[in-house]
């Protein structure tokens, strides 16, 4: 019998994100925290001193005590940090909120993630992962890592790239509708992509996500408060969280090489849909974490939205992609490659803003939301978000 503790135990009431150019914010991350952590505080409906569960991850300085002596909060009840991959415990975190809620260590909790690059380098994270099981061979970044990957998803499993174009500009498409976007006013199509210059093969330049300074926050309350603080809350579902064991030991030794993570040994994807206690053909909308192309594709994949090999190329159409009336609306703030990249986290906020039907690119009547966090990491992670009604 499959656990489904978690579905309904808790919801998402407040939300904020805000980004600038990379090497461009005016503040540290502690001060873009706080920030982030008041406004989406005021966006609940509570006070900043009554938050006390603190979640992150990826890494960073900021830890609950820093921040919740920093708010004045009442009392720290639960501070954690999801360790591994970077961007691939951006839905861990938020599923790790729902956890201490659920167990009664908390009642109201933050999930939250600043990045900027004076103050932990490019990229954050990435500067500390790439240790002596990849640099010897010449492979010193995150977009090299994934693809080889990527590479192999293509060759081997006869993914078309075309998947991976139609990912891209329904990004762009979508950006174009949200004026917060960094690709706001900048549309693309698919001449313009394919002329744009290789970064690493098979991604050009439009496959990589951005890097930007900024901070994102997301407030989480037991479910039976929610619907008092937010007419539409956005209720935790289900979540998973895993990686292949061995990972750290062998790191481009997996069975599944072309898998993003969640799928095969690490059974994430299969671990949602049985707490979730439905199917992929029942989500509504999606939000991947693409910190490069490819690695979304695979993930959608992974997670039964989208076939493997070639039959892919007919589900991954630009048609298909874009709300409001595709079959699968992904990235509909315009995800990591066109809206904007604080290790991914502003994903999670789009999933609850269509949860909450205020979605620049509105999916009519979307009840079930789908987060995916970081693919081809260590570790990845899931988190489906819905409205009451599912329940």
């Amino acid at each position: 019998m499959t656990d489904t503790f978690l579905r309904g135990a808790a919801a998402v009431v407040g939300v904020t994100e805000f980004h600038y150019k990379r090497g461009e914010s005016p503040h540290s991350e502690l001060r873009m925290t706080l920030r982030a952590i008041v406004e989406a505080a005021a966006d609940a409906g509570v006070s900043p001193r009554e938050i006390d569960g603190f979640v992150s991850y990826g890494g960073g300085d900021n830890d609950g005590t820093v921040v919740g002596a920093s708010l004045m909060s009442h009392r720290i009840g639960w501070s954690t940090m999801i360790w591994g991959g970077g961007g691939g415990g951006a839905a861990a975190a938020i599923t790790n909120a729902a956890v201490a809620i659920a167990a009664g260590q908390a009642r109201c909790v933050v999930v939250y993630r600043a990045m900027a690059q004076r103050d932990s380098g490019r990229l954050g994270y990435a500067k500390h992962h790439f240790d002596g099981h990849m640099l010897p061979h010449g492979v010193g970044s995150p977009g090299q890592a994934c693809a080889l990957r990527t590479r192999r998803m293509l060759e081997h499993d006869g993914v078309p790239e075309s998947a991976m174009r139609s990912l891209v500009l329904a990004d762009y498409f979508h950006a174009q509708q949200n004026p917060d976007a960094a690709a706001f006013g900048r549309p693309l199509d698919e001449r313009t992509y394919e002329a744009s210059r290789m970064i690493v093969e098979p991604y050009r330049l439009y496959d990589c996500s951005r890097e930007n300074d900024g901070a994102v926050a997301l407030i989480l309350v037991a479910a039976d408060r929610a619907g008092e603080l937010h007419p539409n809350p956005a209720y935790v579902l289900a979540g998973s969280q895993g990686a292949v064991g061995g990972y750290a030991v062998d790191t481009e030794n997996d069975l599944d090489y072309t898998s993003a993570g969640f799928s095969g040994a690490a059974g994430v994807a299969e671990s949602l849909w049985a707490g979730a206690d439905l199917g992929p053909d029942q989500v509504d909308v999606v939000q991947v974490y693409e910190n490069f192309s490819g690695s979304g594709v695979a993930a959608l994949i992974d997670h039964g939205l989208c076939p493997p090999g070639a039959e892919a190329g007919k589900v991954m159409t630009l048609e298909n992609l874009t709300a409001p009336h595709g079959l699968l609306p992904v990235n509909t703030s315009g995800g990591n490659l066109a809206d904007s990249f604080v290790n991914g986290m502003g994903l999670a906020v789009e999933a609850v803003r269509q949860v909450r039907g205020t979605s620049t690119n509105q999916v009519p009547d979307a009840k079930v939301s789908l987060f995916i966090g970081g693919p081809m990491a260590a570790l990845s992670s899931s988190v489906l978000l819905c409205t009451r009604d599912v329940l």
